[in-house]
């Protein structure tokens, strides 16, 4: 007989029973969720593409006084 600590057991489910409008329930309560995540996920994205952005404008050459040219 081997210790607990000695290896992590392995465990493997085979059937989850949950009632169908429980699991509609939670998988709305889920979508709803998403949603403000995905606002903060795309602030923090602003953020670190902004700063980029003005990291790289600096190390960039200044533009020609003319513009760019057209051929």
């Amino acid at each position: 007989m081997s210790d607990a600590g000695d290896e992590p057991g392995r465990v493997v489910v085979t059937d989850v029973k949950m009632p169908f409008v429980s699991m509609v329930v939670f998988l709305v309560k889920l979508a709803i969720a998403a949603i403000p995540a995905m606002i903060i996920l795309t602030v923090i994205g602003a953020v670190i593409t902004a700063l980029t952005g003005a990291i790289f404008h600096g190390l960039l050459p200044e533009p020609p006084a003319g513009g760019m040219r057209r051929f």
